[in-house]
C-alpha cells in the first residue's frame, strides 16, 4: 500500500478568523481536502482554497445512527491517503473535541502504516472563556457531554464551574435536521442539577458566534426555567460555581502558605 499522510486540522468557530497558519497551509497544500462546517460561507472559503475540497456533511441522514455516520466520514477520509496522497481533513471548532471522525481515522491511518496527526484548533470553550469573561484557573472548570453526565451520574464539585455540552441533543443517537432534538432530555437536566443548585440559582445557556458581525448567544436564566429556555443543538450550558468553601489551614502549613 502507497504511504499517504493524513493531517486533522480545525477551522475555529468564527468563519476564517479563528484558523492558524499552520492549519491553513496545510489545508491550502493538500491534495485532498473533506471538510464538515457548520456555515456555508465558510464551505466555499475553503472551496476557494482548494479545488479539492469536499464535505463530509452527506454522509449525515435523517434517522442514522451517528456512530454509523462517523464511521463511514473516517473511511471516505482514509480512502485517498490509502492511495498515498497528503490528505486534510477540516473541522469546525477543534477536530478532537466531539469529532469522533477524526480520532477513528487517524488512529486507523497510524496503524496502516501511514503518517498522521491532528493540529489543535479554537473550539467552542475557547470561546466560551473568551465571551463570559470567566477564568477556568480561578476555581477550576469541569466539562461533561450531558448525555454522559447524565447516564454515568458523573460526580463534580458544585464549587467549581461546570459546563455541560450538547444539551440540545441529550439521548438521541441518530441524527435529526431539526434545532433542538429533545427538549424533555432538558428537563431532565434540570431535574438532576436541581438537586445540587437551588431553583432561582442562574445559569448561563451559551452559542459561540460564527460570524464576525454577530454577538454570541449569552442568556442567563433560572435553572427551574432551563426547560423552557432558548435551547438548540449549539447550546453549551455553563453553571457557575456555589460559593467557595475555606481552605485546608493544616495544607496550607504543610504548602508553607501563611
Amino acid at each position: 500500500m502507497p504511504k499517504g499522510s493524513l493531517t486533522c486540522v480545525g477551522t475555529g468557530m468564527l468563519l476564517a478568523g479563528q484558523v492558524t497558519q499552520e492549519a491553513l497551509s496545510t489545508m491550502e497544500s493538500a491534495e485532498k481536502l473533506f471538510f464538515l462546517v457548520h456555515d456555508s460561507v465558510t464551505q466555499e472559503w475553503l472551496r476557494e482554497l482548494n479545488p479539492s475540497a469536499e464535505s463530509l456533511y452527506d454522509s449525515y441522514g435523517e434517522g442514522r445512527d451517528r456512530s454509523e455516520t462517523y464511521a463511514e466520514m473516517a473511511q471516505r477520509i482514509l480512502a485517498p491517503v490509502r492511495e498515498g496522497k497528503r490528505v486534510c481533513a477540516a473541522f469546525y471548532g477543534h477536530p478532537g473535541v466531539f469529532v469522533q471522525p477524526s480520532h477513528d481515522a487517524i488512529a486507523k491511518a497510524r496503524a496502516e502504516g501511514h503518517e498522521a496527526r491532528m493540529l489543535p484548533g479554537i473550539s467552542s470553550e475557547d470561546c466560551l472563556f473568551a465571551d463570559l469573561g470567566v477564568d477556568p484557573g480561578t476555581r477550576g472548570c469541569q466539562s461533561f457531554e450531558a448525555t454522559d453526565f447524565l447516564l454515568r451520574r458523573r460526580r463534580f464539585d458544585p464549587r467549581s464551574m461546570l459546563v455541560l455540552w450538547q444539551v440540545g441533543a441529550i439521548g438521541i443517537r441518530d441524527f435529526r435536521k431539526s434545532e433542538l432534538w429533545n427538549r424533555d432530555g432538558v428537563e431532565v437536566l434540570a431535574s438532576v442539577l436541581l438537586k445540587t443548585y437551588p431553583p432561582e440559582y442562574e445559569v448561563i445557556i451559551y452559542e459561540a458566534t460564527p460570524y464576525p458581525v454577530c454577538k454570541p448567544v449569552i442568556h442567563h436564566v433560572a435553572l427551574a426555567e432551563l426547560g423552557q429556555a432558548p435551547i438548540t443543538l449549539r447550546t453549551t450550558l455553563c453553571v457557575p460555581p456555589l460559593p467557595d468553601r475555606k481552605s485546608d489551614e493544616a495544607m496550607a502549613r504543610r504548602l508553607g502558605l501563611r
